[in-house]
């Protein structure tokens, strides 16, 4: 009687695979509860971090979600993706929560400190977001598709993480009113 066992390079990248998606899975919901406890410590108000993580995991989520959709497999460079999202998408909303608690001192109302946020912080993602996008969309022309994959799939979570944290964020604080009741 004889064992068969498989070998070879394709096993191996196989057994990689396996056990980068279930490393990647278990290191999300690490970063999100790391991240949520970071924003915590920062902005001293539970519900404030919970409205301010929401648009980040949006964000993580829907290309994700896009990949499974078109049927785009996870590999090595596609698995980061969502990473690489949640770290910029959770710059924009720290940058636009800090800026928000500042205006909201001089404004007192929650529609007045949104639009004056947007006015000042919300420019400076935008242009930001933009210039990740662009940048990493130039990674299209690339003649290997796992790279044209990265770059197309981290440009539109770019765009996503922009505007859940330009349009979700800002709804959500002015429905949650995490700093307190307005005077107005």
């Amino acid at each position: 009687e004889a064992t068969v066992h498989p070998t070879g390079m394709a096993l191996l990248y196989s057994h990689l695979l396996h056990s980068l998606y279930r490393s990647q899975i278990l290191t999300m919901g690490t970063v999100f509860v790391s991240i949520l406890l970071m924003f915590v410590m920062l902005f001293r108000r539970v519900s404030l971090s919970i409205v301010a993580i929401l648009p980040n995991l949006l964000a993580a989520c829907s290309v994700l979600g896009l990949m499974g959709w078109w049927g785009i497999p996870l590999d090595i460079m596609t698995i980061t993706i969502a990473a690489i999202t949640v770290g910029i998408a959770v710059d924009h909303a720290i940058h636009y929560i800090h800026r928000f608690q500042v205006e909201f001192v001089k404004h007192q109302t929650y529609r007045e400190t949104v639009m004056a946020c947007h006015g000042s912080i919300g420019r400076a993602i935008y242009y930001t977001a933009l210039t990740i996008t662009v940048g990493f969309s130039i990674l299209a022309f690339s003649d290997f598709i796992p790279t044209i994959y990265f770059g197309l799939l981290t440009g539109f979570a770019m765009m996503v993480a922009l505007m859940s944290n330009l349009t979700l964020l800002a709804a959500l604080l002015m429905i949650v009113k995490p700093l307190g009741p307005a005077t107005t």
